[in-house]
């Protein structure tokens, strides 16, 4: 799968936060706070597009939906914080449990940060 260009992010964020403003404009579940909740789960589902798979986007990809999706939870009353954080801090060690468990690549990212900082010194 090609992944989806750089260029594309800044104007799906903006489509996504507008999107999250109109559905709290038009009370679609009220207590809900969209805007949040919706950028929660875009940039979750736009690291993994943009980023590829590997040990970063694995783990902070579906931890960003995960996140959107207890906010939700939380935000409707059916799951109350003190369960939500510990929930969470659950959920992000077992990602990052499978992300060496799959043994995936490590991030380009960091291996870019790592040699700019090493080029730096």
């Amino acid at each position: 799968m090609q992944r989806l260009g750089k260029n594309y992010v800044i104007p799906i964020l903006i489509i996504a936060t507008g999107a999250g403003w109109l559905l709290n404009v038009l009370k679609v579940v009220p207590q809900v706070d969209w805007i949040w909740t919706v950028a929660l789960a875009i940039v979750g589902i736009l690291t993994i597009i943009v980023g590829g798979f590997d040990r970063l986007t694995i783990v902070i990809g579906p931890f960003l939906i995960i996140s959107a999706i207890f906010s939700v939870l939380r935000q409707t009353d059916k799951l109350s914080v003190e369960k939500e954080l510990p929930i969470l801090t659950v959920a992000l060690g077992t990602l990052m449990l499978l992300s060496y468990i799959l043994k995936l690549p490590g991030s380009e990212l960091l291996k870019e940060n790592k040699k700019t900082k090493e080029e730096s010194e």
